[in-house]
Formats: C-alpha cells, sequence, structure tokens
C-alpha cells in the first residue's frame, strides 16, 4: 500500500507540539549513540519549568543535548544511561541528578522489556518509503523494537541525513506514530582517529592472530585503524560485530570482507551500533549487504560462537597479573561501561578456531609522569569486566600472550613480561612478596 502526502501530513508537527505527549513522573528514551533525536530533546527542555520528575534513558550519545549539558536548578529531568559518553559525564560533572545501569548489552533488550520500561520513545528515522515505511537507520535496529513493545507514546524524527538501512526488523511505518517531526541536522559522527607509534607495534603483535576467512569484531580508535589498514592483504574476511566502524567499511569497499565463509548469516556484515564518518553512513544507506541486528542477537555469546574463527579485539584500561580487565571503570570513577566485552570474549572462544584479545598500551603518561596499565592490584572500588577464568590472548606494544590454561604464576610471569620495562622489577617484587610468583 503506497503512502499518501496526507499519511505524512496528518502526523507532521513541530518539536514544541510534539513533545506535550510528555506527562509528568514520565520515562522518555531520547536515543543512543548515532541515532539521537535534536529537535525535540532540545524542545523537551524547554519544558523543564512545566514538567516534573522526568527520567531521560539514552547511552552514549555522540551529540550533546541541553538536557544534560545545561546546568539548572530545579529542573525535572534526572539522567539514567546505559553507557556513558563524554556527555552524559557532563552531566555527572556538573551535578545533574544521574544513573548508571551496568549490564551486557546482550541483556539491554530484556532490561527494556522488563525493568528499564519507557514511557515515550523519541525515534531518529531516515525518511519513509513508497509505503510509509522508515529505517531506524545507522544503530536504531539494535533497541528501537524492544522499547516500541512497551512504550505508550512514539514520536518520530525523520531526517533525510540518515540513512536507511536493512536489518533485523528494522523498519517502522509512520501510521504507527503518535506524531512526527522533521529534523535536517548531520548525523553525528565519531572520528577513529590516527593510529601512533605505539598503536602500530600493537596492531602488528594481533595482525598475525587473524586468518583468511576470519570472521572479526572491532571497536573504534587508532588501534581498530591500525589494525584495518594491516588486513588489506586478507581475503574473505566475515563481519560479525557490536559496533561498525570506518575501518570496517574501508575493507568492505577494498573486497577484503565479503563474508563468504563466516557459516553463519553468509553474506551480510552483522551488528549492533555504528559510528564514524559521513562517507561510512553514505555507504550504508540501501546497502544489502549490511545488517543492523538487535543487541540481544549481535551481542549473544550463542550467536557469536556461530561464526567460524571468530577474532574479538577489544581494549583495557587496565589489566592486572591475573588478567582480569578493568574496562569501564577504575576505582569509583565510571568511565563508560562494560558493553559487550564479555559477550564477545566469550563468543569468540567458544567459536570453531576463534581467538578473544583485549589489548592496550602497557603505560600512559599523565603530567610528565609514566602510570602502568598493567596493575599489580587494581586500585578499591574497580569492578571487574572480564574475569582471569574467561580471559584469553593479551596484547601490548611488547607482545602478545595466550593466558588460557597458564597456571597463576606463569601467568603473573606472562603479565609481567607485557609491562613497560619501567615496572616489571617493582611488579615482580611485589608479585613475589605474596607468593605469586
Amino acid at each position: 500500500m503506497e503512502m499518501t502526502k496526507n499519511d505524512l501530513k496528518n502526523k507532521l508537527t513541530s518539536p514544541e507540539e510534539a513533545v506535550k505527549l510528555v506527562h509528568d513522573h514520565d520515562r522518555v528514551f531520547i536515543g543512543f549513540v548515532s541515532n539521537i533525536t535534536p529537535g525535540l530533546s532540545d524542545a523537551l527542555w524547554e519544558r523543564r519549568h512545566e514538567l516534573n520528575d522526568i527520567t531521560i534513558i539514552s547511552g552514549l550519545l555522540l551529540r550533546p543535548t541541553r538536557l544534560y549539558t545545561e546546568p539548572a536548578e530545579n529542573q525535572p529531568f534526572k539522567m539514567l544511561s546505559l553507557f556513558l559518553g563524554p556527555f552524559e559525564r557532563t552531566a555527572m560533572k556538573i551535578g545533574r541528578p544521574s544513573a548508571f545501569t551496568s549490564l551486557h548489552l546482550s541483556q539491554v533488550d530484556d532490561w527494556f522489556h522488563n525493568i528499564g520500561k519507557v514511557s515515550v520513545v523519541f525515534i531518529s528515522a531516515s525518511m519513509p518509503d513508497e509505503n510509509g515505511n522508515v529505517s531506524f537507520g545507522v544503530s536504531g535496529g539494535s533497541v528501537y523494537r524492544f522499547l516500541l513493545d512497551t512504550a505508550d507514546r512514539i514520536i518520530l524524527e525523520l531526517n533525510p541525513n540518515m540513512p536507511y538501512v536493512y536489518g533485523q526488523d528494522n523498519i517502522f511505518n509512520i501510521n504507527d506514530a503518535d506524531a512526527i517531526v522533521m529534523s535536517d541536522k548531520a548525523i553525528p559522527e565519531m572520528a577513529e582517529g590516527e593510529p601512533d607509534e605505539i598503536t602500530e607495534k600493537i596492531s602488528n603483535q594481533i595482525v598475525p592472530l587473524i586468518p583468511d576467512g576470519a570472521t572479526i569484531q572491532l571497536g573504534i580508535g587508532g588501534l581498530s585503524s591500525a589494525i584495518g589498514s594491516k588486513l588489506t592483504d586478507k581475503n574473505d574476511l566475515g563481519i560479525f560485530s557490536e559496533m561498525l566502524c570506518p575501518s570496517m567499511v574501508k575493507l568492505m569497499k577494498n573486497g577484503n570482507v565479503t563474508n563468504k565463509y563466516k557459516g553463519f548469516m553468509d553474506g551480510k556484515s552483522v551488528y549492533a551500533f555504528a559510528a564514524g564518518d559521513k562517507a561510512m553512513y553514505d555507504f550504508m544507506d540501501h546497502n544489502e549487504n549490511i545488517y543492523n541486528a538487535y543487541f540481544s542477537f549481535a551481542n549473544d555469546p550463542r550467536m557469536i560462537m556461530k561464526n567460524k574463527k571468530m577474532i574479538s579485539i577489544n581494549t583495557a584500561m587496565a589489566i592486572n597479573l591475573y588478567g582480569e580487565t578493568a574496562a569501564d571503570a577504575i576505582g569509583y570513577h565510571q568511565y563508560s561501561a562494560i558493553g559487550g566485552q564479555l559477550d564477545y570474549v566469550r563468543g569468540a572462544q567458544w567459536s570453531e578456531g576463534g581467538k578473544s584479545i583485549i589489548a592496550m598500551d602497557s603505560s600512559y603518561i599523565k603530567n610528565g609522569k609514566r602510570y602502568s596499565k598493567i596493575n599489580f592490584t587494581f586500585p578499591e572500588g574497580t569492578p571487574i569486566s572480564t574475569p582471569r577464568s574467561d580471559i584469553e590472548y593479551v596484547a601490548t606494544e611488547y607482545g602478545c600472550i595466550d593466558l588460557k590454561h597458564l597456571t597463576m604464576a606463569d601467568r603473573v610471569r606472562a603479565m609481567i613480561s607485557l609491562a613497560h620495562p619501567d615496572f616489571r622489577d617493582e611488579l615482580t617484587e611485589k608479585a613475589r612478596h605474596v607468593d605469586l610468583i
């Protein structure tokens, strides 16, 4: 059934009118990563003197919203984040009422169904096709469908800049929306970053572990860029990943990614959310080889393991001598979220021929002083992201070692060998003092 102009016109309104659908005590989802709703979010901020007790739910927003960044007393908005990014951290820093929920991304859908039900969902979507169907765009397929199952009110923010992306139940008809607004904002981008000398050395440790026909999972940052640039001589790679990033798209364009031999969802690059540049978003538009999946699918270890030669590469903020990672918080300071790290650590190792790799610089410099990222013990309050019983490969610029099944003493020695030379003697002395070696 073709859409008529009246179908859209009858639902189209201004952001200021649309947010009048938000009432006291509502829980409002405003977006995730690159799928954000600037028009609706800013219009909701303007109602701060009219509303009471509004919970704003989001995660890793790539564009600031006044709901989080504007200092204000006696405003009704409380932030609840599933993944902290720079703007969520800003909200906490300026003292906005805020909360963080720690969960694996594979659990997000269950959380929205049973615990975090929303009243109102703001959806960033593409323009409709001839049948009135919009796509949830570059990242919306990861979570929107489960919000729609429980939300009372649905407001679309249509954007001609949002790519029409295919995927797992990634389509929505405009007739099912309670209101529709328009936006012409550019889709927020995330720079991948240029690899530095140390990152290049780390990538050199990892690339030999990636065979032809491997299925890869990468994240954002200089390490992904460095690894991607070194995979251009590999053949028939596949993608099954929590995140789709520019280095992966470059491999797709170059013909290194064919998805032929994954053994699961062959022919499709499967991911949950995407963050990159406009060139990447343009490539995703109406691309039938790209598949945006639920978090509960793309991050399910039971789905991940179905991909042959699954190679998962994640990072950490610190690693202790047991090989345990701290990936999202140090001490009592929450920096980001565990995301899908443990989901992919386990799924990759369960895969036929798969490997899990945790990579990081061995040290960092702050105020002119060098500090080790390989710790004897973590600071008090630091949560463990990947436990020692799950860790496999660990890579720094000084090597890459498979810790799986090593004795604790051998594991400690291995971790010390991966540390910056300035700290090896100190770590050895501390380990001996408590009879670890």
